[in-house]
C-alpha cells in the first residue's frame, strides 16, 4: 500500500515516511543562507547515519541475513512477510525522474503522480516488490531506497561525502579490525562514520570538531533521488543493503517561500523576519529529515544572514555573530543532547536583547533562592548514577548543573516591545525557573532564550530546546498571564522535550503535564501561602472544567480521545514509517482537549496519592526517563507501583485507559467531582459580584432614570482569573443593557486587563451588540491573533450586518500574515 498516493496533503492525517528501521540519522550539520529578498533559505545539510535496528549486516561477503528480522516480525504478529525497501534497477535506471524536478508545486505534484515509478504502489513507497526478503537470489538486482521526510523543498543535488579525506580521521579507522573485502573505500567511510557517531559522551567536543570537518569534506559521487509530496527518496546504484549505503550524505536544497515549516513575516516594528512557528508538518519544509520521534539526533548549524539580523536557535551555546565579509554575519549553534528533528527551532529577525541594570537581575535571583532547593533532596541523589538514555553529556550527571536553580537566560523582542518586556517578563523568568527547579530538580537544558515572536503567531507560547517563543498577548495587563504561560513553557523542558511522547498522538503526556505543573510552578514563584495556593488552583480547575465542557460539546468526538490509536499506540510499520492521526486537522491547533483532560487526570491522581508523594513520583519519573521517549503506561505503571495501597481501590493502568484516555467526552470520574470547586472562597466571591451586577441590570431596566448612582453598589477588586469567571457568568445572562456594560468596563478597567479577560469582554460586546466596544474587538483581532480565532465565528453567528462587516474587515487586514491553519479555519467561518 503506497502512503504517498493514499494521503492527500490537505487531509487530516500526517504521514511520517522516513524508513528509520533501516537507517537512523544520528547527527545533522546545516549550512544555510537566509535570503529575505526572495524569502528562501538555501544551502546544504549533511546527515550522518547508523544502520537501523531492523537490518544489520553480519557477514563481510555482502550476504544479508534476514532471519532474525523475519523472526522478530512474526513475533510481532505482522500479517505480511518482512521486506527490506529496494527498488528494481531494471525498471528504473533509465528513467529521468531521479533528477529533481525543481518546478512549480503544481507541476511537481503532477510529475510525481503520473511518473511511472510512483504509479507502482509498492515501489513508490520504497517497499520491494520481492515478497520474501530472505530469498537472497531474488533481490540480487534491487537497490536499497533511503526515504526521508521532506515537503515543499527544491532539492538540487544529493551526494555521498568523502569523510575519509578529512585530515586526522585515520584514528577512527585504527580500532576497526578491517579484513580483506571490508577494506573497500565505501566500507572505510562507513566505518569512520560508525566510529564517529558512537564516540563516548565525554568526547563530545572532539566529535563535534570531526562532524564539522567531515561535513566540509568533498563529495565523492552523486546519488539518485526523487521527490514526492511528502518524501525524498535516495538510492545508490548497485547498493542493496542499508549497511552498504553511504552513511554520510550531503543534500543541497532550498526552501520555497510558501513552505509551511517557517513563516516569512514582519515583526511588530515592521521589519522582516522568519521563524519556525510550530507547523503541523514540523520541520520537513525547512530541511530533509527523519521525522519519527524515534530518530533522536544531535545537530549543529551555521546560518548566514545580512548584518542587522539576529539568529536565535535551539542550541546550547549563546551564539554571537561572526563577520564573514562586509554586511554578512554568520551564527553557529549546536546541541549535544539527542532530540527529535521536530524540536529544531530557528528565528531570524532584527530582535533586540532586553537587558536590565545588572544589579536588578542578580537581586531577583537571590531573593528566590530561599525555595530553590528541591523539597526532598534525597530523591535527587539516590538515582544520580543511572541514566536510562543513550549516551550524551547529561546535566543530571553533572554536580554543578544539579545545583543550578536558575540557568542563564536572555530575552529578545522587536524594538517596540522592549519596554513592555522590562515591565514583568524579565523579572518573572528567574522566579519561574527557580520554582520549576524547586519542584522537579535539575534543569534538562543549560540555558534559555525567550523571544517575543510576531503577532501572527497562532498560540500563546511554544517551547523548544533552549528557547521559548511567547506571544505578545502575554505582555499587557499585569504579570498573571505572562507568569502562568512562562511556567507552562518552562514545564515543557521536562515534559515534551527531555521526556518525549513515543507516539505523537499521545500529546497529552506533554500538554497535560505542562498544564498541571504550570499551577504548581506559578504558586511557588509567587510564594503564596497554602490557603492562597489551594484557592487559586480550585478557581483554575473550575475555569478549565467549564472550558472542557464547552469544547466537548462543540468538537468532533474522535478528536476528544487522548489515545486515538488505543492498543496500537507506539506501533510502527516494519520500515519505521507511520501516520499521525488527525495530525493535519486545521482546527486541532485551537483545541485544548488534550491539555484539559490530561490536566484533570494528573490532578485526580495527585489528589488520590497526596501532593507530596505525587511530586516525589514525578521527580523519580524525570530521573528515570529523561532523554527517552515514553508511552502513557510508562508513567502510569510507575506511579501505581509507588502506591500499593491504591491497587486495592480499583486504580489500574487499564481502568485509567478506559476512563480517561480511550474515550471521548468528559471522563466519568470528573463528572462525579464537578461540584466541589463551587465551595471555594474565590469562586463564592465572584458569585456575590455576579449577583450584584444582575441586580443592577434589573434595576436599570425597570427604572425610568437610565442613570446608575455610583454609590449604590460597591464592587470588590478581583484577581484576573476571577474576572474571567465573572465575565463568563455574565455571558450566560440573556440581556445586559449598554449602561451596565459601560459601567462594567469602567469598574474593572477591562481594556487594561490581560488577553484572557479582554477575550471574555469581547464576547460580551458581540453578544449584546455593544457598539462602543467594537474598537476593542478590532484591537483584539489585530494584536491577539493567538486567541482571536473564535471571535470571528461569534461575529458571524449573530447575523448582524455591522458585526459581519467588522469580521471581514479585520480578517482582510490580518490575512496576509496569518498562519495557514488559522486562515483556513477563519475562512470557513466567514465565507
Amino acid at each position: 500500500m503506497n502512503m504517498e498516493t493514499q494521503l492527500d496533503p490537505m487531509k487530516d492525517d500526517l504521514p511520517l515516511m522516513a524508513n528509520t528501521s533501516y537507517m537512523l540519522v544520528k547527527h545533522y550539520v546545516l549550512d544555510l543562507d537566509v535570503d529575505f529578498e526572495n524569502k528562501v533559505i538555501e544551502g546544504s545539510i549533511v546527515l550522518f547515519f547508523e544502520t537501523g535496528s531492523q537490518y544489520t549486516k553480519i557477514s563481510s561477503a555482502g550476504e544479508e541475513c534476514c532471519q532474525s528480522q523475519c523472526d522478530e516480525t512474526c513475533k510481532m504478529g505482522a500479517s505480511e512477510p518482512c521486506r527490506i525497501p529496494m527498488i528494481n534497477v531494471g525498471t528504473c535506471s533509465s528513467k529521468t525522474e531521479y533528477n529533481d524536478f525543481a518546478v512549480s508545486g503544481k507541476e511537481e505534484e503532477a510529475t510525481s503522480d503520473e511518473n511511472s515509478n510512483h504509479s507502482n504502489n509498492e515501489q513508490a513507497s520504497g517497499i520491494s516488490s520481492s515478497k520474501d526478503c530472505c530469498d537472497i537470489e531474488n533481490h540480487g538486482n534491487k537497490d536499497f531506497l533511503l526515504v526521508l521526510d521532506c515537503c515543499d523543498l527544491s532539492v538540487l543535488k544529493v551526494e555521498e561525502v568523502d569523510v575519509a579525506a578529512v585530515s586526522g580521521i585515520e584514528k577512527f579507522t585504527r580500532s576497526a579490525k578491517l579484513t580483506g573485502v571490508s577494506k573497500k573505500l565505501e566500507n572505510l567511510r562507513n566505518q569512520i562514520v560508525h566510529e564517529l557517531v558512537t564516540l563516548p559522551a565525554d568526547r563530545w567536543k572532539e566529535q563535534l570538531y570531526y562532524f564539522t570537518h567531515c561535513s566540509q569534506a568533498p563529495g565523492c559521487g552523486e546519488l539518485l533521488f526523487s521527490t514526492g509530496t511528502w518524501s525524498l527518496e535516495i538510492r545508490k546504484s548497485g547498493i542493496q543493503t542499508p549497511a552498504d549505503f553511504p552513511h554520510a550524505i550531503r543534500i543541497c536544497y532550498k526552501t520555497k517561500p510558501e513552505g509551511r515549516s517557517v513563516t516569512w513575516t514582519t515583526d511588530q516594528s515592521g521589519r522582516p523576519c522568519v521563524y519556525t512557528m510550530g507547523s503541523p508538518i514540523n520541520n520537513r519544509a525547512l530541511f530533509p529529515c527523519q521525522e519519527p520521534p524515534i530518530a533522536l539526533s544531535t545537530w549543529q548549524a551555521s546560518v548566514r544572514t545580512a548584518a542587522g539580523f539576529v539568529v536565535l536557535m535551539s542550541g546550547e551555546n549563546s551564539a554571537g555573530p561572526v563577520q564573514l565579509q562586509e554586511g554578512i554575519l554568520s551564527w553557529y549553534y549546536y546541541v549535544s543532547m539527542p532530540m527529535p528533528a521536530s524540536t529544531f527551532t530557528i528565528a531570524v529577525g532584527c530582535w533586540q536583547e532586553v537587558k536590565q541594570q545588572s544589579f536588578k537581575q542578580t537581586a531577583a535571583i537571590e531573593t528566590n533562592t530561599e525555595f530553590s532547593l528541591p523539597s526532598s533532596q534525597s530523591d535527587f541523589r539516590c538515582h544520580e548514577d543511572i541514566c536510562g538514555h543513550m549516551e550524551y553529556p547529561c546535566r543530571f550527571q553533572n554536580p554543578a548543573a544539579r545545583l543550578q536553580a536558575v540557568i542563564p537566560y536572555r530575552v529578545f523582542a522587536p524594538w517596540c516591545l522592549m519596554e513592555s518586556c522590562k515591565e514583568y517578563l524579565l523579572q518573572l523568568i528567574p522566579q519561574c525557573l527557580s520554582a520549576a527547579y524547586a519542584t522537579l530538580g535539575t534543569h534538562p537544558f543549560s540555558r534559555l532564550d525567550v523571544l517575543i515572536v510576531p503577532s501572527n503567531f497562532s498560540s500563546l507560547g511554544m517551547a523548544s530546546p533552549h528557547i521559548i517563543f511567547l506571544s505578545q498577548s502575554v505582555l499587557p495587563g499585569g504579570s498573571h498571564l505572562c507568569g502562568t504561560r512562562l511556567c507552562h513553557e518552562i514545564a515543557h523542558a521536562w515534559f515534551g522535550l527531555a521526556i518525549g511522547a513515543r507516539d505523537w498522538t499521545e500529546e497529552w503526556i506533554s500538554e497535560g503535564f505542562a498544564t498541571f505543573l504550570e499551577d504548581i510552578f506559578w504558586a511557588r514563584a509567587q510564594q503564596l501561602s497554602h490557603d492562597e495556593i489551594k484557592g487559586q488552583q480550585e478557581l483554575k480547575a473550575l475555569l478549565r472544567w467549564r472550558r472542557l465542557r464547552d469544547e466537548v460539546q462543540n468538537c468532533e468526538e474522535e478528536l476528544q480521545v487522548l489515545r486515538p490509536k488505543k492498543e496500537s499506540t507506539g506501533e510502527l510499520s516494519e520500515s519505521g514509517a507511520s501516520v499521525v492521526k488527525y495530525g493535519l486537522k486545521a482546527e486541532k491547533i485551537f483545541m485544548q482537549v488534550h491539555y484539559l483532560k490530561g490536566y484533570f487526570l494528573l490532578r485526580s491522581l495527585a489528589r488520590t496519592v497526596g501532593e507530596v508523594s505525587y511530586l516525589a513520583s514525578l521527580r523519580k519519573f524525570v530521573i528515570k526517563f529523561h532523554g527517552q521517549l515514553v508511552l502513557s503506561q510508562d508513567f502510569l505503571s510507575m506511579l501505581l507501583e509507588d502506591i500499593p495501597k491504591q491497587k486495592g481501590s480499583g486504580l489500574t493502568v487499564e481502568s485509567i485507559f478506559q476512563n480517561w484516555l480511550d474515550t471521548s467526552g468528559v471522563p466519568k470520574p470528573l463528572l462525579e467531582e464537578g461540584e466541589t470547586w463551587k465551595e471555594c472562597q474565590l469562586v463564592q466571591q465572584v458569585n456575590d459580584e455576579v449577583s450584584k451586577w444582575i441586580q443592577a441590570n434589573r434595576r436599570i431596566r425597570k427604572s425610568s432614570k437610565k442613570k446608575m448612582k455610583h454609590d449604590e453598589l460597591v464592587f470588590q477588586q478581583l484577581l484576573p482569573d476571577q474576572l474571567v469567571l465573572l465575565l463568563e457568568s455574565l455571558l450566560e445572562e440573556k440581556t445586559l443593557c449598554p449602561r451596565i456594560l459601560q459601567y462594567l468596563e469602567r469598574t474593572y478597567q477591562l481594556r487594561e486587563q490581560d488577553a484572557e479577560v479582554r477575550h471574555r469582554w469581547c464576547e460580551l460586546v458581540i453578544k449584546h451588540k455593544y457598539e462602543p466596544g467594537y474598537r476593542d474587538i478590532e484591537r483584539f483581532l489585530r494584536e491577539d491573533q493567538a486567541m482571536g480565532v473564535y471571535l470571528y465565528g461569534e461575529l458571524m453567528v449573530n447575523e448582524d450586518a455591522k458585526q459581519q462587516e467588522l469580521a471581514r474587515k479585520c480578517f482582510a487586514a490580518a490575512q496576509e500574515h496569518m498562519d495557514a491553519s488559522s486562515a483556513k479555519v477563519v475562512t470557513e467561518m466567514l465565507f
